[in-house]
């Protein structure tokens, strides 16, 4: 059985996030409460969005596998907690593309206020990678502004870390 071509990209995500979290470990409650003008918001919220939201977009995409996490658990998410939940999500999205995803199945997000949201499934696992890239980039941005050296987490990082990259010798 072949891999999917969207394992890598996955398995990038939920590592850089994960990642990023450990680093976050160290900051003082100040830190992690500090807000960069541009960004989702602070540290601690922005890493709740993306964590929360991955659920969200997991538990659509699994069929409920994952559960979402609503907004009242979200504000009291702890980065322990965080960690623990995107580590869990590394093995659902593997499942998910290893089962094989058609791309072009419209799937349906019931919302809140009645209205049904459509998108392709390709459409929908775009956005759960982007949207991760997107707030870890901000996180990035804010540890840079209060003079810390965030985490190297770029896809180049994941694939030397993980044995997928690598440089023969000359």
């Amino acid at each position: 059985m072949s891999r999917s071509p969207l394992a890598d990209a996955f398995a990038h995500h939920v590592w850089a996030t994960t990642r990023l979290i450990d680093a976050c470990q160290e900051l003082s409650p100040d830190q992690l409460s500090s807000t960069i003008p541009g960004t989702y918001g602070s540290i601690i919220d922005t890493l709740r969005h993306l964590v929360a939201a991955d659920a969200g977009y997991l538990s659509l995409l699994s069929g409920g596998q994952v559960r979402e996490i609503d907004e009242d658990q979200e504000s009291r998410l702890e980065l322990r907690q965080m960690r623990e939940a995107m580590s869990a999500h590394g093995p659902v999205w593997s499942a998910l593309l290893e089962d094989g995803v058609d791309p072009d199945a419209d799937m349906i997000r019931h919302r809140d206020d009645g209205t049904d949201s459509h998108a392709p499934v390709g459409i929908r696992l775009a956005q759960a990678l982007h949207h991760g890239t997107d707030h870890r980039s901000q996180v990035c941005t804010a540890l840079t502004t209060l003079g810390i050296e965030p985490p190297q987490i770029d896809v180049w990082d994941f694939g030397h870390e993980s044995g997928r990259v690598f440089v023969s010798p000359a």
